[in-house]
């Protein structure tokens, strides 16, 4: 059986001792830096581990200072459990809210709260500082009444043992996440491997990535290659979601990447510059006004955004609603699938105001607007996946949608998407169309659409045999698979007929009136009259009782009927006059097979005009072939 593994994050303010607790716990010094060392203070990301009766935890250790929040908001994104550290001596401070306020809008279920420093105080004060925090937590995920509150001290070591007991006993409680999904390693840390090369690291939140796996890092989708993973210290073959986990890149230079970035499978889940989201404005924060810029954190990743609220010109405190966050485009586009977890903070000052959920990261607001929307986010929040699927399929109406748009749209493996989607074809909510889902309604109402077009076309143009395939798809506006597949059907109902690249309602026939089919008879006697001595066709158009687009029109229907024959695009021929020319061509056979030009205009009669077209005509119907400056009669 498969160990558990499971990311703990640590949270509070500043020297509350978390990164004593961690290297109490693990005897590892999450703080790296030299500047860290010095000053005594943590300041960015550091990282531990620690294996547990079975249970393997990889701990993210976070800075408490107010000027190191967005560094702390870069390590929180990924974690399972926190542990919340209170000093004994100082109780719940500024940073302890904050930090706390960020773990509750992140959605993370399960934590520890940790007195440190108990040691510091006497038991008295403990228990009044105890008393302070469980008043501060009632109501929450960390409420004491179902979540550990634990004294301890890194120093003496005391409650030590009761704490890595309670670590474990979370740990079998804590919601596994999804291997299956599309991989995604946002990025935490870069740097360079004396021997190795470029290394990244990063909590795995979704799917599995294996050495010589290829990945894609976005936004340029550059693709690079796995040489070695480690997860919690130790090289492995594989790494799955859940896992802190280190990757050995080949081919990349360290200056090419950096935190925020986030390592995916080639082609299939791409950044945004805009998101739908489910926003919550935190109690303590200012009303949020539409149209407010914020910084948006989501995993490693930051940006400036712009809030546009849906429904609202403005949040109030404490208050949730749909919106759209857009990223400035000077900024990184964010790479994120839907439930993924976001914090907002204010423009100026930077302060923790509000969080969020992801709902769709690639909208589609031209098809959808108003109550429409707000229906379909409303799906997005609350619906099943198979709901959310038929929502998706249905928001695109012909479009249809492609096995690798509902990857992008949802970061779900394929084999869940295939499995959601026969589902929901069984049930006949949605119809296959070569390689695209397409909702049934919008089915019949695409293959309504072409008949309807096909009945207007022949009415407004009762001369034309049919209307071109690429046309007719550019009048009902639909793509390519679902366009395909529904003329398929339509041929298969006989509703439609296709002939010579055009097709036409079943039944349909050209129905001339009278004047236009006394012009026809007198075009095709101008050509039979002619011969081979053949008029320009504007010439006898020209002495037609009809305008010139009809008659043009009945050209082309004696085309379309080979009763008429273009051999050039200025020389067009009776049927019965190349008839005749054949003929010709092999009784002269009989006499001698050799032919030149002067010989073809002399049996002709016709100019070297007509002669030569007529000659390249002979040629392309393998009547004569060319040898050098003569042909050969075949």
């Amino acid at each position: 059986m498969k160990p558990i593994s499971i990311i703990a994050g640590t949270a509070g303010h500043i020297d509350h001792g978390k990164t004593s607790l961690v290297k109490a716990l693990t005897g590892i010094d999450a703080d790296r830096l030299q500047e860290e060392k010095r000053r005594g203070i943590t300041i960015d990301l550091g990282f531990a581990h620690l294996e547990l009766d079975g249970v393997h935890i990889g701990f993210v250790d976070v800075p408490g200072h107010e000027k190191f929040v967005r560094n702390m908001l870069a390590g929180v994104g990924g974690i399972d459990l926190v542990l919340l550290v209170i000093a004994a001596d100082e109780g719940v401070m500024p940073q302890t809210r904050e930090h706390f306020e960020i773990c509750r809008l992140l959605g993370i279920e399960r934590g520890i709260t940790v007195l440190s420093k108990s040691d510091a105080v006497d038991a008295e004060s403990l228990a009044v500082v105890r008393a302070e925090v469980a008043e501060f937590l009632r109501g929450t995920f960390l409420d004491p009444q179902c979540a550990p509150l634990i004294a301890v001290s890194a120093k003496s070591g005391a409650g030590m043992e009761e704490l890595k007991s309670a670590l474990v006993e979370a740990a079998h409680h804590v919601r596994g996440r999804d291997a299956v999904s599309l991989p995604r390693l946002p990025i935490d840390r870069v740097f360079t491997m004396q021997g190795f090369g470029t290394v990244v690291t990063g909590t795995l939140i979704s799917g599995t990535i294996a050495v010589e796996q290829e990945v894609e890092i976005p936004p340029s989708r550059s693709r690079v290659r796995v040489r070695g993973i480690q997860v919690h210290g130790r090289t492995v073959e594989r790494a799955s979601a859940g896992e802190r986990t280190a990757v050995n890149l080949a081919s990349v230079a360290k200056e090419e990447l950096h935190r925020g970035q986030t390592l995916v499978q080639p082609q299939t889940l791409a950044p945004t510059h805009r998101f739908e989201a489910w926003l919550e404005l935190s109690q303590t924060a200012s009303p949020l006004k539409h149209k407010s810029r914020v910084h948006v954190h989501a995993f490693t990743a930051e940006a400036v955004a712009e809030v546009s609220l849906h429904g609202g010109r403005e949040l109030k405190p404490g208050m949730q609603g749909f919106a759209q966050l857009r990223i400035a485009h000077q900024a990184d586009p964010m790479l994120l699938s839907p439930g993924d977890r976001f914090i907002i903070r204010s423009f100026s000052p930077v302060v923790t105001i509000g969080g969020g959920r992801v709902l769709d990261p690639h909208p589609h607001n031209k098809r959808l607007s108003g109550e429409a929307l707000l229906r379909f986010l409303q799906t997005l929040r609350d619906g099943t996946a198979m709901e959310q699927l038929l929502a998706r399929i249905e928001r695109r109406g012909g479009q249809g949608i492609t096995v690798g748009d509902a990857l992008g749209e949802t970061g779900w493996a394929e084999s869940r998407i295939e499995a959601l989607a026969k589902q929901l074809e069984d049930r006949g909510e949605i119809v296959a169309a070569e390689g695209a889902w397409i909702s049934a309604a919008a089915w019949q109402s695409a293959r309504d659409a072409i008949l309807v077009e096909l009945g207007r076309f022949h009415e407004k143009n009762p001369l034309a045999a049919g209307v071109g395939k690429e046309l007719l798809k550019d009048r009902v506006e639909l793509d390519g698979p679902v366009y395909s597949a529904l003329l398929s059907v339509l041929v298969k109902e006989k509703k439609i007929v296709f002939s010579n690249d055009l097709i036409h309602l079943t039944g349909h026939r050209i129905i001339l009136r009278t004047e236009e089919s006394a012009a026809q008879q007198t075009i095709e006697a101008a050509f039979t009259r002619a011969g081979l001595k053949v008029p320009a066709v504007k010439e006898v158009l020209q002495e037609l009782p009809i305008d010139r687009i009809r008659a043009q029109k009945i050209v082309t229907l004696l085309l379309r009927d080979k009763a008429l024959i273009k051999v050039t695009e200025e020389l067009l021929f009776h049927r019965s006059a190349l008839e005749s020319l054949k003929q010709m061509m092999q009784r002269e056979r009989t006499k001698s097979p050799q032919l030149d030009v002067a010989r073809f205009k002399d049996l002709t009669g016709v100019s070297r005009k007509y002669a030569i077209p007529l000659l390249e005509w002979l040629d392309r119907e393998r009547v004569t072939r060319r040898v050098g400056e003569g042909r050969v009669i075949l």
